[in-house]
Parts: C-alpha cells; structure tokens; sequence
C-alpha cells in the first residue's frame, strides 16, 4: 500500500541521512513508487531494471535515489542490506537540508 497516510521513518547520522528502502529488481522500468508497509516500517518502494547480481540492483538503486534527490551518485551508497529487498541508504550532506529535500520529494510522489 502506497500512500501519504504513512511517513517515512528518516534517521539523521552525523554523514547525512539513512532511508529504508524495499527495493524490487528485475522491474519494467527504475522508478521511486512511494511509501509503503514492509515488516511493520514505513519504507520508500523504489523499483530498478538491474538483476540483484554483482550488486548491479544496489548500483542502480544508488543512481535512482541521487537522481530522485538531484545530489550527486557519489552522496549515496547502500549502508545496509546488500543482499537484501529491505535496505538502508545513507545520504551524505547535511541532514537537515537532506530531511527538507525528502520531504518535498515525497510531497510530489503523493502529488
């Protein structure tokens, strides 16, 4: 269930930000589909091309989420969950800024 009623639990880290993800490989197409339920938290849905081999999914997820965010590919990176869907990826800038600009972008998924 995607939707505005849930929000996303964001944690502040003295790099930037960590987001949990559930990401989905082997997709139609890369894309952040919005909030969902996944094991009792609120995560972001993010879906991605690459097959979930040589960490192809996690690369193309790191891609996904600085494009979303419009930061650079190298602010981003998969802290936890490599070989997992459920996922966290650490946002490096200030959090504070960081929190804002997901925020907003969360406000455009729920349009």
């Amino acid at each position: 269930m995607s939707g505005a009623s849930l929000k996303l639990d964001l944690r502040s880290v003295s790099e930037g930000v960590l987001l949990k993800v559930r990401l989905t490989p082997k997709s139609a197409r890369d894309e952040i589909v919005g909030v969902e339920n996944f094991g009792g938290e609120a995560v972001l849905k993010a879906r991605v091309r690459a097959l979930p081999e040589d960490g192809r999914a996690n690369a193309a997820l790191e891609r996904l989420v600085a494009r979303w965010l419009k930061v650079p590919p190298s602010f981003v990176s998969v802290a936890q969950g490599g070989k997992s869907r459920a996922k966290q990826v650490l946002i490096e800038g200030d959090a504070e800024t960081l929190l804002r600009l997901i925020d907003a972008r969360l406000a455009e998924l729920a349009g």
